[in-house]
């Protein structure tokens, strides 16, 4: 099973922050993120509740669900779908608190590959590694943006 969490105290007021990783369309100027586009919008915001996003880089994407909206505090998604690899999230949250005039954001997300014995093994702690460098980087760009 992989486990990620990274946390990140960013010097952004909490709306802004929210607004930035909630919208779907900002994911294409982070780092490592290719592709970014709404195949079924949300509630009550397009980006809301029940939205499904693919995210992409080259041959890896990412077909996301928003599972929970709650602005400017949190929203969590699932992960319904994966390529070339084949997921199976448990969860995924980003919560936010604001700090002052900052904003804390903890992001998770669990899960395993489901791959016979490699899965486990190898691809689970790839992802580990490989998620925690992409969400901080993610963080440390819009931290800085």
């Amino acid at each position: 099973m992989f486990r990620i969490r990274v946390e990140r105290l960013i010097r952004k007021d909490i709306d802004s922050v929210f607004d930035v990783l909630s919208d779907h369309g900002n994911y294409r100027r982070f780092p490592g993120i290719e592709r970014s586009v709404l195949l079924e919008p949300g509630k009550p915001e397009e980006n809301g509740e029940g939205a499904l996003r693919c995210l992409g880089s080259g041959p890896v994407e990412f077909y996301e669900r928003i599972t929970r909206y709650e602005r400017p505090t949190r929203f969590d998604y699932l992960i319904e779908r994966s390529k070339p690899l084949p997921f199976k999230h448990e969860k995924g949250t980003l919560l936010f608190v604001p700090e002052g005039g900052s904003t804390r954001v903890v992001w998770t997300s669990e899960g395993h590959i489901d791959v016979p014995l490699l899965g486990k093994l190898v691809f689970d702690r790839l992802v580990e590694r490989r998620g925690t460098l992409l969400f901080g980087r993610l963080l440390e760009y819009v931290d800085g943006a």
